[in-house]
């Protein structure tokens, strides 16, 4: 691996010369830094965003300074919020991902003019072109559903979803019928939505995302305004997977589910929603 590709390679080969002259292994530079040598091993291959808590650990370890700490801070630079920075690179390399949306479309479904309406909502200030420029890191993120080797992909949506009219009647017209055709076209992609008949439940104003790995334990990630939090404790993970599989119990069939989305997208295209 080429160490000059960008920061975060040059992190891992930095750390990986800084272990070997110490004569530690993966395991053992762990173990002094309580994680695994698995975790060490990820951060020396440039698979995982190094943090900045463990790299300090790291150099007090490996006696080098704040040398780590300075390099992940360049190496943490993302074209996404940076709470969610963690939680964008962890989906690349999840084998599947369980998302529970309460209001809003999630973002590898959004289309371009459903993000383009939200992000000028949400960030009012901000120019025009920095407008695009994150609509345009949405989209790319998108594209995760439709690489070679995707994830499996289960979405439950809040009905709320469909009827917030986020940009317009149009706007919300697009994203609906976006959302219906790619469910019917990638069989990797289910979709259920919970409706407002089924009362409440644990996720009722939590977005919450669930990515399972193939070589590594599962996390959690929710999302409020401007704000978000990587979880991987397992018991607050597993409460997470248990306040899914609910939501997925009195949610709609997968079939009933697409049916109501299409009826939402015909009451958005009659324009009888306000503009």
């Amino acid at each position: 691996m080429d160490p000059y590709t960008d920061p975060r390679a040059f992190y891992g080969a930095e750390l990986r010369r800084l272990r070997e002259a110490a004569g530690l292994s993966q395991g053992e530079l762990g173990t002094r830094v309580f994680c695994s040598g698995t975790y060490i091993g990820q951060f020396e291959m440039a698979e995982r965003r190094p943090q900045l808590e463990v790299s300090r650990a790291l150099d007090e370890v490996l006696g080098s300074g704040e040398h780590l700490q300075r390099l992940c801070r360049l190496a943490r630079t993302s074209k996404v919020a940076g709470y969610f920075a963690d939680a964008a690179e962890l989906e690349k390399q999840a084998t599947s991902i369980s998302e529970y949306a309460p209001v809003l479309m999630p973002g590898l479904l959004q289309t371009r003019g459903y993000a383009a309406a939200l992000t000028r909502v949400s960030s009012r200030f901000i120019s025009a072109e920095a407008v695009e420029e994150q609509v345009s890191t949405r989209m790319e993120r998108a594209e995760l559903l439709r690489c070679d080797t995707p994830p499996a992909f289960w979405a439950i949506l809040h009905e709320s979803a469909l009827r917030v009219p986020v940009g317009g009647p149009e706007v919300m017209g697009d994203q609906l019928n976006h959302l219906t055709e790619t469910v019917r076209t990638r069989p990797h992609i289910i979709l259920q939505v919970l409706p407002f008949s089924a009362g409440v439940h644990p996720f009722l104003n939590t977005m919450a995302s669930l990515l399972d790995f193939a070589d590594g334990p599962p996390v959690a990630y929710t999302e409020s305004a401007y704000t978000g939090q990587l979880i991987d404790e397992p018991r607050l993970v597993g409460s997470y997977r248990s306040a899914y599989d609910l939501a997925r119990a009195v949610a709609l069939s997968p079939e009933a589910s697409l049916a109501l989305v299409e009826s939402a997208a015909k009451d958005y295209s009659s324009h009888e929603y306000p503009t």
